[in-house]
């Protein structure tokens, strides 16, 4: 488990240092069209929003998430419940793992997820997992697969660090690397599954294959990850996180 780091304890609004690809972004408020056209003005404009979809954004959206992430909870108490059960039977250490994440603003964050691989598999191997992984297991595999891995998000969401739908958060050492553009994802409130995850459902194996896991993911996975991130907040509205909700359930059965 990554240690949560006394910088970020003692500074909710610590920023992560930057390459000489950009600066950061300057304020967690900033609306992902109006903000970048200000500071972008010799670029293309985004569409400006009509009143429904600025009202999404605005307030609909978390109102939906705290409401979503509430009954979600209670509902699948009983699963939770479960799942626990079987993680601290079947391997020795914690039941949940956090992780340092980087979230709107580039404010840090923990994420929670069931843990699903040996205790201290992050001082074990890379960062990343691929198909084949010695580290997941036997039960993780499953978790991973039908993705309940990540069912503790939802008190993730409930707290305002995650939206049901939104760009994956990312480790602090990746989001360094961001070039200007891409740090527009950190706009937005990162969330549980988005069009990247559901377009990389199978990314593990896509990496076994590679050769070079790390490496491949850095250099190709992540930039198109961050591409579809892009696409994602211009197309950002109800109906469009409801679709991305359903393509998501249908894809973990395929």
């Amino acid at each position: 488990m990554q240690t949560w780091s006394t910088l970020s304890i003692l500074s909710p609004r610590f920023r992560l240092p930057r390459s000489d690809k950009g600066s950061p972004v300057q304020s967690s408020d900033c609306n992902p069209h109006e903000r970048w056209a200000l500071e972008h003005s010799s670029e293309t404009m985004a569409q400006p929003e009509d009143a429904n979809n600025g009202f999404y954004r605005r307030l609909g959206k978390r109102l939906i998430d705290i409401v979503a992430s509430l009954v979600g909870l209670v509902l699948l108490s009983p699963v939770l419940i479960a799942v626990s059960i079987l993680v601290k039977c079947t391997s020795p250490g914690p039941i949940l793992y956090w992780q340092d994440r980087v979230g709107r603003g580039e404010k840090m964050f923990r994420i929670a997820k069931f843990r699903s691989m040996v205790a201290g598999a992050d001082k074990k191997g890379p960062s990343i997992t691929s198909s084949g992984d010695a580290r997941v297991t036997r039960l993780g595999a499953i978790l991973r697969k039908f993705k309940l891995d990540e069912f503790p998000q939802l008190w993730n969401v409930l707290r305002g660090e995650m939206s049901l739908v939104g760009p994956r958060p990312e480790l602090p050492r990746y989001v360094a690397d961001y070039t200007l553009e891409q740090q527009r994802v950190l706009c937005v409130c990162p969330g549980i599954t988005d069009l990247a995850s559901i377009r990389y459902r199978h990314e593990e194996a896509v990496l076994a294959q590679s050769g070079n896991p790390e490496e491949f993911y850095r250099n190709v996975v992540l930039p198109h990850k961050l591409d579809l991130n892009l696409d994602y907040i211009e197309k950002m509205s109800f109906l469009f996180d409801t679709k991305l909700i359903l393509q998501t359930i249908k894809s973990l059965f395929v």
